[in-house]
């Protein structure tokens, strides 16, 4: 069977679980199950050893065979890391009233663009958890790479949807990708030298001058 290896665009489809309980799948019938048919459910395209999974997944995945199902245990530090006391933030009690927010223990919502969790409301003052839910937990993953990704165009989708978020246009002009949009020089100006490594090919963003040039006028 032919075997992944680093560098690799794999098409990947894979359940987390924590204590028995599912918290991320790529099966729809799944996320049915445990309420999280709203999010985008597929499977994913990712570059093996490129960091686009968890540290402990992206190391045991390689050398793994396609079209193999394996079920792959993390420890904390491979996973979602420990806990981390720092992480545990104490407000005023109406700091929370003055945005009209009433929290109450267990609750869940974003604060200083992270996302967070009351632990307490106790004499004025609100204790917050901004480590990861999963943080300081065994997971285990089931986990199968369905097949390799050999067309530049899609990995290249794979790069935008795992980076950016959304997709730009292209063009493929032999071994150079060029963009068009004065956005994506943004990102390629951090990550152009990554993506060359990861998939031989040079990034670029041309961005062309719309100025209006003045014709001279006939005298």
């Amino acid at each position: 069977m032919e075997k992944i290896q680093k560098n690799d665009f794999v098409e990947i489809e894979f359940t987390g679980r924590s204590q028995g309980k599912i918290f991320d799948t790529t099966h729809p019938e799944e996320a049915h199950e445990v309420g999280l048919e709203k999010l985008d459910v597929k499977p994913l395209i990712i570059s093996i050893g490129n960091d686009m999974l968890l540290k402990g997944l992206d190391e045991q995945l390689e050398g793994r065979e396609l079209n193999k199902e394996y079920v792959i245990p993390l420890s904390p530090e491979k996973a979602f890391g420990k806990r981390n006391p720092q992480l545990l933030k104490t407000y005023s009690l109406n700091s929370f009233r003055k945005n009209k927010i009433d929290p109450y223990p267990g609750m869940t919502l974003q604060l200083d663009n992270s996302p967070a969790k009351v632990l307490s409301v106790t004499g004025g003052r609100v204790t917050v958890d901004f480590n990861n839910p999963l943080a300081g937990k065994d997971v285990e993953y089931t986990i199968k790479a369905n097949k390799k990704i050999i067309d530049d165009k899609n990995k290249i989708n794979a790069l935008q949807d795992y980076f950016f978020r959304q997709r730009f246009e292209f063009e493929i002009e032999g071994k150079k990708v060029v963009f068009k949009d004065k956005v994506v020089k943004l990102f390629l100006d951090v990550l152009g030298e990554k993506f060359k490594q990861m998939t031989g090919l040079q990034f670029e963003a041309k961005v062309e001058d719309k100025k209006e040039q003045s014709t001279p006028k006939n005298k």
